[in-house]
């Protein structure tokens, strides 16, 4: 099983830049999409529902803003839009696809780099994922969790970390955050099982030379649940092409 997941900064953006061209080369079986800012009418041309895929977008109330989106080749079992937080769902933050006793998950957790009430929204989101996550793990399912986390977890996951201490997405709370999610393995940061390498990056900012100077930040994950861990077959972040500040983060299961 071939899963991608992208930040797209826009899907419509990306679509321009040659992404859908690109997807349907890779052979995935499931595409996670955040940031799609756009509303599911505005999606409706065939260019947005690729040839050969189900499509599931859960999009934010606020025009050309947020929004998450699931392509799947095998039509799931179920598709969930929301945590049923209305704050949070009212930004399309969040869709699941269930197949069986698998979940994948296209996530969008808040940024907090435009100033303190966005900062004090993601840490409210971050206090009532965390309950949420461990219900997933005792409802003994299997998860892939996809998308734009916004934090960076350790050093070697951005360049530029001893000026980034006071930042939002490498706040020590919020690194604190993903020590604890991680803490007793029911929980696993899918690309580092299987890449330890340094400057491995998914983000880069649009300023100065950031991309031609590879100073960017690993802030886009699968994260996966236990049982999948002896799964991961190999990983791969795509660089040739640009189809967003972000890069798409490839990762191939034996599920």
């Amino acid at each position: 099983m071939r899963i991608i997941t992208l930040n797209a900064n826009g899907i419509r953006s990306a679509e321009r830049k040659g992404f859908f061209v690109w997807m349907q080369q890779q052979d995935a079986d499931i595409i996670c999409i955040q940031e799609t800012k756009a509303q599911i009418h505005q999606l409706e041309s065939d260019l947005f529902c690729p040839s050969g895929y189900h499509c599931f977008y859960h999009d934010a109330e606020k025009k050309g803003y947020s929004g998450v989106a699931l392509y799947c080749r095998n039509k799931p079992d179920n598709v969930v839009n929301g945590l049923g937080w209305p704050d949070v769902d009212a930004e399309g933050r969040f869709i699941e696809a269930q197949f069986g006793n698998l979940s994948v998950i296209s996530l969008y957790l808040p940024s907090g780099s435009s100033g303190e009430d966005r900062q004090a929204f993601k840490f409210s989101f971050m206090e009532r994922f965390m309950p949420y996550l461990k219900a997933c793990i005792e409802s003994g399912r299997d998860y892939v969790i996809c998308g734009d986390w916004n934090i960076a977890h350790k050093e070697i996951d951005l360049k530029n970390w001893r000026g980034n201490k006071k930042n939002s997405g490498f706040l020590p709370e919020e690194r604190a955050w993903l020590d604890d999610l991680f803490a007793d393995d029911q929980w696993l940061d899918a690309f580092r099982l299987v890449n330890q390498e340094v400057d491995q990056y998914t983000w880069w900012s649009n300023r100065g030379q950031a991309w031609a100077n590879n100073v960017g930040w690993r802030i886009d994950y699968q994260i996966i649940s236990a049982g999948l861990k002896d799964k991961i077959m190999s990983t791969s972040i795509y660089k040739d092409e640009r189809f967003s500040d972000h890069a798409p983060l490839i990762m191939d299961y034996d599920i």
